[in-house]
């Protein structure tokens, strides 16, 4: 059993800057693509960015150019560096660990328990 913890998140005003961890127990981490999901108030979960075991990304179009993820995993951890924030980013993120096509399509084996992330002046 994999267990994902969430940190980061808050309160942050347009323009600023926030980084998510995600960390995971247990020894295979890097085997799992993991991925960032958000969902906002009365909208659909949605995909942020997913990462590979071998590292390969990919991100919404929404964020491309402002969000990276990356992982570490000597440290069992995956990050989302998000950049230029906007009102808009306001959701509550979840990171999610699984196969490859599982952290791009939202089936992941695992999910962490959700953070908030709010963008305002």
């Amino acid at each position: 059993q994999v267990q994902l913890v969430q940190s980061g998140g808050g309160l942050v005003q347009p323009g600023g800057s926030l980084r998510l961890s995600c960390a995971a127990s247990g020894s295979i981490f890097s085997r799992y693509a993991m991925g960032w999901y958000r969902q906002a108030p009365g909208k659909q979960r949605e995909l942020v960015a997913a990462i590979t075991s071998g590292g390969t990304t990919n991100y919404a179009d929404s964020v491309k150019g402002r969000f990276t993820i990356s992982r570490d995993n000597a440290k069992n951890t995956v990050y989302l560096q998000m950049n230029s924030l906007k009102p808009e980013d306001t959701a509550v993120y979840y990171c999610c660990g699984g196969s490859d096509y599982g952290a791009r399509s939202g089936r992941c084996d695992y999910w962490g328990q959700g953070t908030q992330v709010t963008v305002s002046s």
